[in-house]
């Protein structure tokens, strides 16, 4: 035990000097050699600080060097680990600085929408305590001034807005519930009347204070037959809390068998659920259909 702790030990002190050598060499603009001390020292060897220090000196290499694309796989690997992960500003060149930024912005939108679906799985399986750590995580992700342009529009936009609702929903879920009074003579008293319960209220374009849901699929299937001019007809949706299409009907009919087949295509649409008071809410919309003569495209 004594000599597998020193030998670890020795190990640590030898990566941390490969390390301070790379960083004066780099330092010096001695970037082929700085990058090959650092290739000498396997990440899987060094602790998890001492992993991203290599990382982000291999990149900082490789870009002065002009190996873009390998700086940006390593880039890459290293936000993919830690999404908040940024080099300090005093260790970054203008250049260094618009890499790291350009990775950002194309691979966190990935990433995000990942941690927001594994965090959803784990609330509808009623995993409280790791459903809020995983929406708090994309939250703090997403809290990020540099990128607040592209984290104000949909769909990062609406994503952010349902992490904040079901984060707040999770940690109340996982509070333990308090401890049950100290036992006492019961008194005798009347029953309380039964709870009226209300059913979830759908929103509507009416309504000011809702984000309506926004389309991810909306397709309806083509006309088979032959029409002598352009008809129109209308599907009303009801749209539920997790983007699916609960309820539909025809407001205005297009043809018969036209109409059975539009209705069973509106059961696999799927929409980013509407949003009020920060809370995915269920939402009614009618959606128009256009039907053309053969030779037209079908709205």
């Amino acid at each position: 035990m004594i000599v597998a702790l020193a030998l670890a030990l020795t190990l640590a002190d030898a990566n941390q000097d490969a390390i301070n050598a790379a960083r004066d060499l780099y330092a010096s603009a001695a970037y082929e050699d700085a990058l090959a001390m650092l290739n000498r020292v396997p990440e899987s060897s060094a602790p998890a600080v001492e992993a991203r220090t290599l990382s982000q000196y291999r990149a900082f290499c490789l870009l002065a060097l002009g190996r873009t694309q390998e700086a940006e796989r390593a880039i890459e690997l290293m936000i993919t680990r830690d999404p908040t992960y940024q080099p300090p500003a005093a260790e970054m060149s203008p250049r260094v600085r618009a890499a790291f930024l350009d990775v950002r912005k194309r691979v966190l939108p990935t990433i995000i929408q990942q941690t927001y679906a594994q965090a959803k799985t784990a609330y509808d399986r009623k995993e409280f305590d790791r459903a809020a750590a995983g929406f708090g995580h994309l939250l703090e992700v997403m809290n990020d001034p540099e990128l607040a342009a592209m984290y104000s529009q949909p769909p990062l936009s609406d994503l952010r807005t349902l992490a904040g609702g079901f984060r707040d929903l999770a940690v109340s879920a996982a509070t333990p519930p308090p401890p049950p009074p100290v036992a006492s003579t019961p008194v005798p008293v009347a029953a309380a009347p039964a709870p009226v319960v209300r059913p979830p209220r759908i929103y509507t374009s009416g309504d000011g204070d809702v984000t309506p849901p926004q389309v991810i699929k909306q397709e309806l299937p083509p006309y088979q037959g032959v029409l002598p001019m352009t008809k129109q007809g209308a599907i009303e949706v009801t749209i539920d809390e997790n983007g699916m299409v609960e309820f539909a009907r025809m407001q205005k009919s297009v043809t018969v068998p036209y109409d059975s087949m539009a209705l069973k295509a509106a059961q696999t649409w799927r929409y980013v659920p509407a949003v009020a008071d920060g809370k995915p809410v269920k939402y009614r919309k009618v959606v128009a259909v256009t039907v053309k003569p053969r030779g037209s495209s079908n709205d």
